[in-house]
């Protein structure tokens, strides 16, 4: 329900149907001089703003984000008859209103109730002074203006830098080992007969031709090669902090003392 109490919020807010879609903005209020109640509004609508509407608040409401909800359609009301805003509403004006709307007509004591013009944006703060404290730059407030300010709020965020990963591939290199070889060699070695080899020194016929034969042996290198395990290779990370700093624009409320009093003559 619209009352007197709320019409200062609702100056300049949205005015939507029954089904939450926007209309238009509310432009004025008009209310009844003698009681302060609150009948008609108009609705700024189209492109730029230039047109405004009259519609009923006999069953509108006020929702809890401030906007306006009457229960007609954006159509219905922008094609409502075009009256002058900037002038009182006559009785002609207002019962041809009544009747596009459909609504029964005011009680014939309150024909006047409309001569004292709307109340818009540059009426809203006197009006409201009757009720809460009003701030000329925002909603209905107590005798304190709120200080708000926008705050850094920096986190991190993990994205790929990059990716790395093992490959194996065979490589062929030369490598030269020294090994340790042996070979025989012929040596003459000549011995006095003495008692000991005498026996074998007098075997055989006195004089006689004889050949004996000796194998000399040597080593070589042999090559060969088996595979064999050297070590295990795998990928693992470490996390290492560094420190950046980033810097953004934030918006901060200030609030100054605007003072208008001049000393008084003395």
């Amino acid at each position: 329900m619209i009352s007197e109490q709320n019409i200062a919020s609702l100056i300049g807010g949205n005015v939507t149907d029954t089904d939450g879609h926007k209309i238009g903005t509310v432009g004025q209020i008009y209310v009844d001089p003698d009681t302060g109640r609150p009948n008609w509004a108009t609705v700024v609508t189209g492109l730029f703003g230039t047109s405004e509407s009259f519609v009923p608040l006999d069953r509108a409401d006020a929702t809890a984000d401030g906007e306006l909800r009457v229960p007609y359609s954006k159509d219905e009301v922008k094609d409502a008859p075009r009256v002058d805003t900037d002038t009182d509403l006559t009785d002609a004006e207002e019962d041809q209103l009544y009747e596009y709307y459909q609504v029964s007509s005011a009680p014939a004591d309150d024909a006047d109730t409309f001569s004292g013009g709307g109340i818009g944006r540059e009426d809203a703060g006197a009006y409201a002074s009757a009720s809460d404290g009003y701030d000329t730059s925002g909603p209905t407030t107590d005798d304190a203006m709120t200080r708000s300010e926008e705050q850094l709020r920096v986190g991190t965020e993990r994205v790929e830098t990059g990716r790395a990963r093992l490959r194996k591939y065979v490589v062929t290199e030369h490598e030269t080992v020294t090994v340790p070889v042996t070979r025989e060699e012929v040596r003459l070695e000549r011995e006095p007969i003495t008692d000991a080899n005498a026996d074998d020194a007098l075997t055989g016929p006195d004089i006689s031709e004889e050949e004996h034969e000796v194998v000399l042996t040597k080593e070589r290198p042999v090559i060969d090669k088996e595979t064999v395990p050297v070590e295990r290779v795998r990928l693992d990370t470490e996390a290492v902090t560094d420190t950046e700093t980033v810097d953004a624009d934030v918006r901060k409320e200030r609030i100054e003392l605007d003072d208008d009093a001049r000393p008084m003559d003395r």
